[in-house]
């Protein structure tokens, strides 16, 4: 099978597409044949092992696991002898999480990991999407404890996390804010924002408006503008890797104020990929694709999703795979 290779840290020129052997189920796996992987900004950080603690679990001088990718979607082609939940042909979709091994023809997946059968009303192209970003968002929303009637602050609400937020934040009851670009106020409006703030021309600090939870998606809000801007009892949840020295700084918050402050690695369960399909279905929610490349073209999705402009979620496509 074909398989998008890298070896070394770096550049998107270290991802090479070669020939590899093609996986074989155990008894309790379903063996997928890929048809669509998205391009996260997880994958970047991992390709340039960019924070560096990232070579703590993937290899110090060189990658330990040389497939990149955690989200897919496709068709099942193979159960083991064990398998009940899924049979060949199943369309399904779902996240390897830190096995990885997504940009691949083929990939294998315990039937309890994290997958399930697709929405028949979405795309291979819009399941492939739904992980990574909506999973994420999920997780830090709940641990924020949403409720319904809260006010919340989405900052990067056009991205990958930030498209699935504000579309759950909404579900939950919540009036949502969200802060993006000029180039993407219309798009935030469309998935049920309440209200938008283009940091372009206006900055936080300067806002009136006070919030229950404040998540930020891409690391980049002022962090001590932002806890201005959090109630008495506000929470600020931080999507994105958080450094060692932050993590005291966190904690004396916490410890000194009635704020909390919420971060670290999100859950990915198969039980949040059946609730969102759920939604999907229900069409309360919709995937956000920004561009989609043939898988041949690896080198410009990267550098495309490492701009850190993308509108909610890039998609590459394994059209060897004929579906």
């Amino acid at each position: 099978m074909k398989a998008i290779l890298y070896e070394k840290y770096g550049p998107p020129e270290v991802l090479q597409l070669k020939e590899v052997e093609k996986p074989v189920p155990k008894d309790n796996e379903v063996l997928v044949k890929v048809f669509a992987t998205p391009v996260t900004t997880g994958d970047v950080r991992l390709r340039k092992a960019d924070p560096f603690m990232a070579r703590t679990f993937n290899g110090l001088t060189k990658p330990k696991r040389k497939i990149l990718g955690m989200n897919f979607a496709g068709k099942v082609e193979e159960v083991g002898k064990e398998v009940k939940q899924f049979k060949p042909d199943d369309n399904v979709f779902g996240s390897t999480v830190f096995a990885f091994g997504c940009y691949a023809g083929y990939l294998t997946i315990h039937e309890e990991g994290v997958i399930t059968t697709m929405p028949s009303n979405i795309s291979y192209e819009e399941a492939a999407a739904i992980p990574f970003g909506t999973l994420t968002s999920l997780h830090f929303l709940r641990k924020g404890n949403i409720k319904e009637g809260q006010k919340v602050l989405i900052y990067g609400a056009s991205g990958s996390l930030g498209t699935a937020a504000v579309q759950l934040a909404k579900y939950f009851g919540a009036e949502v804010t969200g802060v993006c670009s000029t180039a993407n106020l219309a798009l935030v409006k469309s998935l049920g924002a309440n209200h938008v703030i283009d940091y372009t021309k206006e900055n936080l600090a300067n806002q009136s408006q006070t919030y229950d939870v404040i998540y930020d998606t891409v690391g980049k809000s002022p962090f001590f503008d932002s806890l201005k801007k959090l109630n008495k009892e506000g929470i600020f949840l931080n999507a994105v890797h958080i450094p060692p020295f932050s993590i005291f700084k966190n904690l004396w918050i916490s410890a000194t104020s009635s704020k909390r402050i919420i971060g670290g690695i999100s859950t990915e369960r198969k039980e949040g990929l059946n609730f969102i399909k759920e939604l999907i279905e229900e069409e309360k929610y919709k995937v956000v694709i920004d561009r989609s490349y043939p898988f041949e073209q690896i080198e410009e999705a990267h550098r495309y999703v490492e701009t850190g402009h993308k509108k909610g979620n890039v998609v590459m496509i394994l059209k060897d795979n004929h579906y």
